[in-house]
């Protein structure tokens, strides 16, 4: 700022004062009797010209329609720039009492807008005397903007003064304060009268400063910012306020030197925001983030509670003990359910820095004699005890300066976590203030909880790490599934048959995966030859399959990734054999999926038999499928087809186990299969006892079989909305109007606030990175899924920014919004799919 500015901006009369202001003296019949060198420089014209003139030649009413003059091209102050367009109209709200917005017209003929108001002279009569020449009055004015600027310096000097949450505090040369700003008065806890004059050191004694490169003391950096002039910003100050004696806060302090008019210094200025909130919540979840990469660094429950103790200590607790489960630590078991006493304890991590802090715990005590000696000794807590209470709630205790925290997982409770702060020392019969605290607040309530969750989960992976390896598989029955649940898309119905006591256990399977966008996958296989080696391979290729389902591979790349799989089955134990090579390379898959919105389903095979399809009017056929190679051959193309179903057609999925046998040939078998498919049926499990009966009597066969039928579903047209749009950045707005006005209507409204920031984040992605038009569509289902679609194929990733970074955070938000989210490329492009829970309302 320049001198002349600066002096400016520090002149504190108003733009209507007599000594400043443009004046004029009138008679008695508004005739200009009187002319100031302000109002030349206001209007250009001289005494000379001015004197004797009617004042309406110089200033007229305001129009109260049409435009408003041109602006002037002469700048409204000293050193400030020329004004550029139409000037605006006066701001909202009259203008000040006695003043009046009048129209102005400057010598050189523009226009310009003006406040003025009226003061009669003393002694002045009406009409001015006999002529009428005698002064009777005295106008002053001043440009509109000149004064709005001012009032604006007057309301920001107000509004610092008692308004703002900034404690702002001015100190002269000796640095005793001379004026403080009403938050600086609530901080303090006294009306300024009473701390006027005192050092800064003086009302905040035994503070610091705790940013490094810096004095530590308010007396050194007050002096230094007086003795050179440059300010300081954005210092940390930790000190106890007046208001609050018993808690240590943290301030951010910047120091700016005072000088007058003339340049001399006659202070420093203190301006101190309190950051002890901030500063508390980045302590909290720099504990998280510690947490999260210091504990279930390795599959052990042992290892997992010593790290949670070693990692709280000391940053949050004096003393951290750490509980669990005597089945849970030694087999890897869920503990029994009962209250405390069904609760068999072992102290397996415990960590302190203060044994007097370990010693406020409750007291330990010893298992029951003649119990076996562990390594980690058993725990028994008396009833009424924190830790009691807690179990037998199986919610957290806080008791004084002790935090008991359940380990949960889902409904079970693991152990319990028991964080201890020791009692601050005492001087004078006062606590000290300076570090932890000695209880929990309620953010700190919140943190323990949310560490003992991130522990829970940790030790429960690793009591299922330690419980699967112990464990003993029974293949074939475990690696079918048991249930399957209920699709949106699809009726479905099953059977599986085993092989016969002689030929021993097989590899046929089968499956039914769900999709995004309510698609489902219905996949059968089977595994040449019998034994546990055929189910091992089995239960891999189901596996495989449902990994690369839930990628949404179309069902020809899904088998090509198959059949790579298969290719390298790696390194088995002992020499390569045939056998394991035949086994390998035998096996085949059919994979189907079905789209209840588009009644489309792509289907492609890996020499297994195609599916039957039945129509609704009864008719069967077995489409035209590419058969493709048996998986593990490579080398050749798998091959999709693509068909229309109507409502209600029934797919059949099957091994060669139910239609092939010693007595007949394959195409007996299908025909006798499409003759009781045909067939109307109470219900689908009709149709398969039907199918297994007409074409296995006797329910035994020296293959395995495996049936998935399937009736096809479509979803209501008003459980989908979709929208095509263009890829442009007025598009995010529109995706979320109508987002939110499908939610409206669906009566989803609690799901609008989420649903509107997913379909911002994807249509914005969209809109940079992919290319339109894009699609939006929301399927109201058993969840609401939510789906954008455009050209591009870029992949988005999931990613954790820094904390200086702009971006990056979006998809890490909206996968905290969802349950699940992905990806699924067409050949049009991709598709992000997001899907949410209904509020509890909302399920049946």
């Amino acid at each position: 700022m320049s001198a002349t500015r600066a002096a400016d901006a520090a002149d504190f009369r108003g733009p209507l004062d007599i000594s400043r202001a443009a004046t004029v003296v009138l008679d008695g019949r508004d005739t200009v009797v009187g002319w100031s060198p302000a109002a030349t420089a206001l209007l250009g014209y001289s005494p000379r010209e001015a004197v004797g003139r009617p004042l309406s030649a110089f200033l007229a009413p305001l129009p109260a329609d049409g435009p408003l003059p041109a602006a002037s091209d002469r700048p409204a102050t000293p050193g400030a720039p020329a004004a550029s367009g139409p000037p605006a109209r006066p701001g909202p709200g009259p203008p000040p009492t006695g003043h009046e917005i009048r129209l102005a017209r400057h010598r050189d003929g523009h226009e310009l807008l003006v406040v003025t108001t009226l003061c009669p002279l003393a002694g002045a009569r009406d009409g001015g005397g006999a002529g009428g020449g005698a002064p009777g009055r005295v106008l002053v004015a001043a440009e509109l903007g000149e004064l709005r600027q001012w009032e604006s310096r007057l309301a920001l000097l107000q509004g610092l003064a008692t308004q703002s949450p900034v404690g702002l505090a001015i100190y002269d040369t000796d640095l005793r304060l001379t004026w403080s700003n009403t938050a600086y008065e609530r901080e303090i806890g006294k009306p300024l009268a009473e701390y006027l004059g005192m050092r800064a050191d003086e009302l905040y004694s035994g503070g610091r400063f705790v940013t490094p490169g810096y004095p530590s003391t308010l007396d050194a950096v007050m002096h230094h910012v007086i003795d050179t002039g440059e300010p300081i910003l954005d210092l940390h100050f930790q000190g106890t306020p007046p208001s609050d004696p018993g808690t240590e806060h943290l301030w951010s302090c910047s120091y700016y030197r005072l000088e007058d008019s003339h340049g001399h210094v006659f202070g420093v200025c203190e301006d101190a925001f309190d950051i002890s909130d901030r500063q508390r919540a980045q302590q909290r979840l720099a504990l998280l983030v510690e947490v999260g990469r210091r504990i279930g660094t390795v599959l052990d429950v042992v290892t997992t509670a010593e790290e949670i103790a070693e990692v709280t200590v000391p940053e949050f607790a004096a003393a951290v003990r750490v509980d669990v489960a005597r089945v849970t630590v030694m087999s890897g078991e869920l503990p029994a359910t009962g209250g405390p006493a069904a609760m068999d304890l072992l102290r397996v991590g415990e960590h302190s820095v203060d044994p007097a802090a370990a010693d406020a715990a409750e007291p330990l005590y010893p298992g029951a004699p003649g119990s076996q000696a562990d390594r980690y000794p058993p725990v028994a807590y008396p009833p009424g005890s924190p830790q009691d209470r807690s179990l037998a709630s199986g919610g957290l205790v806080l008791d004084d300066n002790v935090l008991v925290v359940p380990l949960r997982v889902g409904g079970s409770v693991l152990g319990l976590v028991t964080f201890v702060r020791s009692p601050r020392p005492r001087v004078s019969g006062r606590p000290l203030t300076h570090g932890p605290a000695t209880t929990f607040d309620n953010g700190e309530v919140a943190l323990a909880d949310e560490l003992a969750a991130r522990a829970a989960v940790c030790i429960d992976n690793a009591r299922r790490f330690t419980r699967e390896r112990s464990a003993s598989l029974a293949l074939q029955r475990q690696l079918l599934p048991h249930h399957v649940p209920p699709q949106s898309a699809v009726d479905i119905a099953y059977r599986y048959l085993p092989s016969d006591d002689v030929t021993g256990v097989g590899g046929d399977w089968f499956d039914v995966i769900p999709l995004s966008g309510t698609r489902v996958g219905l996949v059968v296989g089977d595994v040449v030859g019998h034994g546990l080696q055929a189910a091992a391979t089995m239960g891999r290729l189901r596996t495989s399959v449902r990994a690369f389902a839930q990628l949404d591979m179309a069902p020809d790349e899904l088998l090509t990734r198959l059949d790579d799989l298969v290719g390298q089955p790696g390194v088995p134990q002992g020499p390569p054999s045939d056998a394991y090579d035949e086994l390998t390379t035998g096996a085949t898959c059919l994979y189907t999926v079905y789209d209840p919105v588009s009644r489309r389903c792509v289907m492609a095979r890996a020499g297994h038999l195609p599916p039957a399809v039945v129509h609704p009017d009864g008719r069967v056929t077995f489409p035209d499928l590419p058969a493709g190679p048996p998986l593990g051959l490579g080398g050749l193309p798998f091959e999709s087809l693509e068909i229309e179903l109507p409502v209600g057609s029934l797919l059949a999925l099957f091994t060669d186990g139910l239609v092939e046998a010693r007595e007949h040939d394959i195409d007996q078998g299908l025909d006798a299969l499409g003759r009781v498919l045909g067939t109307p049926a109470a219900s689908l499990d009709e149709l398969c006892d039907r199918a297994v009966s007409a074409l296995v009597p006797d329910a035994t066969t020296a293959d395995d079989t495996a049936l998935l039928l399937a009736r096809t579903r479509q979803l209501d047209e008003g459980q989908v909305a979709e929208w095509e749009l263009p890829a442009e950045a007025v598009t995010v707005g529109r995706a979320r109007e109508l987002a939110t006005g499908r939610l409206t209507a669906w009566g989803l409204e609690e799901l609008s606030f989420a649903t509107e920031l997913v379909v911002s984040e994807l249509v914005t992605n969209a809109v940079r990175y992919g290319g339109g038009p894009l699609r939006l569509r929301l399927i109201r289902d058993r969840t609401l899924l939510c789906e954008v679609a455009d050209t591009g194929h870029t992949s988005p990733h999931l990613r954790h920014s820094a904390e200086d970074d702009e971006g990056g955070r979006g998809l890490f938000i909206v996968a905290q919004l969802v349950q699940r989210w992905g990806t699924r490329y067409t050949p049009a492009g991709k598709t992000i799919w997001t899907e949410q829970a209904f509020p509890p309302a909302e399920f049946d």
